[in-house]
């Protein structure tokens, strides 16, 4: 096969941080587009960047992009295609679609159209003249229309990369996982400093905190629609699970301590820990955000805490806010980050942020507060802190 172009999706705002895991891998030339990050790589890069990427919401395989503004051009242009190279004659080959600022905006259209394409395709290539059975493994198509500009891709993840397989339960406004292990990487936080959680939830930040304070690759326990592909060799797939179980580092001491309000997001999160075979790592204790103290220094606070857009709550969210702020003040050496979509988060935290950063947590628009605390000094052993 040779070279591919793989395409990491990511959310609004973190493209960046995508990129850098991209790069961290090994694969230096990327691209940076809205919501996505471009890279060419080889076969094996779809197993390591499914396997490795905390923040990307899913890897696709880019099979052609050109212009076209008639659907007759979206036929004949996606025929031309070779996409006998990838989709073996028993594939199942769904196609969705997106369609932005196009002329040919109706998405359903788009999809039959190129559905029927990738058919007649594959039907020269096989010299099949009936329609396909489409009983083996999943290839699904993605046709995205950008500015009249096409995009074909093939998704090798399946399943979203967010869903590490660790989650028995979550509350009502559960933390994407991909958003989770975002906000631990935009802090200055490393595995030998402790860490807190104050509105730990389900757990997913102190979890995802964990997986990366050991260096657990996040799809370590689950499975991707390119393992089943016939073109990848499954030794690739081994080997980069093999490599993934050599750079785990599972006798990393972690202080890691997650805290709720609500005894039954406590009970949850232990279970999501467990599940993530965390479960002797991370804490979690009930308690309110007013309580929280500790003897440690240089520690790093992570937090998304209810953000009071519900009628009712919001007098309460600000009182909370209030009391937040003056409990982090008796931990003068920490670092704190607060995701939240409250406009007068500082004047009711009481401090201004040393940076603030605009990301989105689903569909709200939320900024992420960071206090930088100051640095350790040189000196300073880390085990006895």
């Amino acid at each position: 096969m040779g070279k591919v172009t793989l395409i990491a999706t990511a959310a609004m705002g973190i493209e960046s941080v995508v990129a850098d895991e991209v790069r961290s891998l090994g694969y230096e030339n990327c691209i940076v587009e809205n919501g996505k990050v471009i890279f060419e790589a080889d076969e094996m890069a779809i197993c390591r960047t499914n396997l490795w990427l905390r923040t990307a919401d899913r890897i696709k395989l880019k099979v052609g992009e050109f212009k076209a503004t008639t659907f007759d051009e979206l036929f004949e242009k996606t025929k031309k295609l070779n996409w006998a190279q990838y989709i073996p004659v028993d594939a199942e080959f769904p196609v969705i679609g997106k369609s932005v600022k196009s002329k040919l905006f109706s998405v359903s259209d788009c999809q039959a159209i190129v559905k029927r394409a990738v058919v007649e395709s594959l039907k020269t290539k096989y010299k099949q003249t009936t329609w396909f059975e489409e009983n083996g493994p999943l290839y699904r198509i993605e046709v995205a229309l950008l500015k009249d500009v096409v995009t074909l891709t093939i998704d090798t993840s399946g399943v979203g990369l967010h869903k590490r397989g660790y989650r028995v339960d979550q509350g009502e406004a559960p933390l994407k996982e991909t958003l989770a292990a975002t906000l631990v990487k935009l802090t200055n936080w490393t595995a030998d400093k402790p860490f807190i959680d104050p509105f730990c939830g389900s757990g997913t930040i102190p979890i995802e905190a964990a997986l990366i304070g050991q260096n657990i690759a996040p799809g370590f326990n689950r499975e991707f629609a390119s393992e089943n592909w016939s073109w990848i060799d499954s030794s690739l797939w081994d080997k980069a699970r093999e490599e993934a179980e050599d750079l785990a580092k599972y006798d990393q001491p972690l202080n890691i301590i997650g805290t709720d309000i609500d005894h039954r997001m406590i009970n949850m999160a232990k279970d999501n820990a467990i599940e993530a075979g965390l479960g002797d790592l991370v804490s979690f204790k009930q308690m309110q955000v007013k309580d929280i103290t500790s003897r440690d220094e240089y520690g790093v606070i992570v937090g998304n805490p209810p953000y009071g857009e519900r009628l009712g709550e919001k007098k309460a969210v600000e009182l909370m806010y209030k009391d937040m702020g003056k409990a982090f003040e008796k931990l003068p050496t920490w670092s704190v980050y607060m995701l939240t979509s409250h406009p007068e988060f500082e004047q009711l935290y009481g401090k201004q942020a040393t940076k603030k950063r605009k990301l989105f947590n689903g569909f709200i628009r939320t900024d992420y507060y960071q206090f930088w605390g100051p640095r350790p000094p040189r000196n300073m052993s880390n085990s006895d802190s």
